[in-house]
């Protein structure tokens, strides 16, 4: 059984060595596939199992992982760990997730993730294993033979519910979607800050403007794709946009041009657009 991986990088700075060190040594291969505008191919000389790919443009998470994952079955690869540039497998935590893998049945398992560790206080399960509709795309382990089978991920929904997506349509085509909670990855999602109001805390991620048309553009593209398989998903997804929407408003900065962008994503979901922000702003 071959693993191999692929971490999608962007304008990378060193602090992605320490990421990248913390995997690669369980790995037949690390394909780094990068979406910066320049190359940075001499920050990965260093390496000798690792395969940079420079796009010399922003092609989107889901263009860049579907890159990493042609070269892997190119390299007859079984599994493809897919990474961002700022996640950390800590001590042993990522080989307790292969040592999982390895027992998977490829014909029923499509994907498995670690627990994520992120500032959000979210309660863990004391199952070991889940069966779960979604999670987020670092630190997963992607069966190839799956997503060759669902054919990848959406390269026009660019970034933003790319993993969602993806994890629904593995759903749809009978392969489990698992979550290893004994194997934890530190994530770092957007950036986050705790606030407490009235005894209740609120966690703002703080996305950029552009990634507030994504989230919203895309979340309706999903509702469309999965309504019927998935409703409670959608619900739950729709009331945290409510949410996001209000924090934005009470806690963060950048306030007009993030909720003028939920209204782009809604409006150019209606005029069917996909793909590339396109507005100059």
């Amino acid at each position: 059984m071959k693993f191999v991986g692929v971490v999608v990088a962007y304008n990378p700075t060193d602090v992605i060595y320490h990421c990248i060190d913390s995997y690669l040594p369980f790995l037949k291969k690390l394909y780094v596939v990068d979406n910066s505008n320049t190359d940075h191919h001499k920050m990965f000389s260093r390496y000798s199992n690792v395969e940079y790919i420079s796009n010399l443009e922003n092609l989107g998470i889901a263009k860049a992982l579907n890159i990493g994952a042609e070269h892997a079955l190119k390299d007859k690869a079984d599994w493809l760990l897919t990474m961002d540039q700022d996640s950390v497998f800590e001590g042993n935590n990522l080989k307790k997730l292969i040592d999982f893998v390895k027992i998977c049945d490829v014909k029923k398992v499509g994907l498995v993730s670690p627990w994520h560790v992120t500032k959000e206080h979210k309660e863990k399960s004391t199952d070991d294993v889940e069966k779960v509709v979604e999670v987020m795309t670092s630190g997963n382990f992607v069966n190839l033979r799956a997503w060759k089978k669902v054919g990848g991920w959406k390269d026009w929904f660019f970034i933003d519910c790319v993993d969602i997506e993806f994890c629904m349509n593995l759903n749809i085509h009978h392969y489990d979607v698992l979550r290893y909670n004994l194997s934890l990855l530190h994530h770092n999602l957007g950036n986050i800050e705790l606030h407490h109001l009235l005894g209740k805390e609120f966690a703002c991620t703080n996305h950029n403007y552009i990634r507030q048309y994504y989230m919203i553009r895309n979340m309706y593209y999903l509702e469309e794709l999965y309504k019927n398989e998935f409703p409670e998903k959608i619900h739950s997804m729709k009331r945290g946009a409510f949410g996001r929407f209000k924090n934005i408003l009470v806690w963060e900065k950048d306030k007009y041009r993030k909720i003028r962008n939920m209204y782009r994503g809604y409006h150019d979901y209606k005029k069917g657009v996909k793909g590339k922000y396109s507005y100059d702003d």
